[in-house]
């Protein structure tokens, strides 16, 4: 299981290293699906969207009046109309990592409430 990002997809300011890395991420995950098939390994990428944590306030170093206006920005751009949590991206990579996922590989499966399809 790869972590890459919405910003793989998106062109946003400030962010072109970022969104190049998140890039590269999924690129890895399809040829990883081919290069590891022959052991039956399988290679996903999980691409969250707007979900604040922790790393907002160390990573990042925005104050809580900061994220907390990033959020409500975004969260009107996003189809759900909302951030996501850690919970939901943690059971979308728990699906993932399942048995229940056999037969998926070399995805990019997007956890974003829709943000990155619109």
């Amino acid at each position: 299981m790869l972590n890459a990002s919405i910003a793989g997809v998106s062109g946003d300011p400030a962010f072109s290293v970022y969104s190049a890395t998140k890039a590269a991420v999924r690129s890895f995950a399809r040829s990883w699906c081919v290069d590891l098939k022959e052991k039956g390994i399988r290679v996903n990428a999980i691409s969250p969207g707007v979900v604040p944590t922790a790393g907002y306030n160390t990573s990042l170093g925005m104050t809580q009046s900061q994220i907390d206006q990033f959020v409500q920005q975004a969260s009107g751009r996003i189809p759900l109309g909302r951030a996501g949590t850690a919970d939901e991206i943690a059971r979308a990579v728990l699906f993932l990592a399942s048995d229940d996922s056999a037969y998926v590989n070399g995805i990019e499966l997007f956890v974003d409430g829709g943000l990155s399809q619109i």
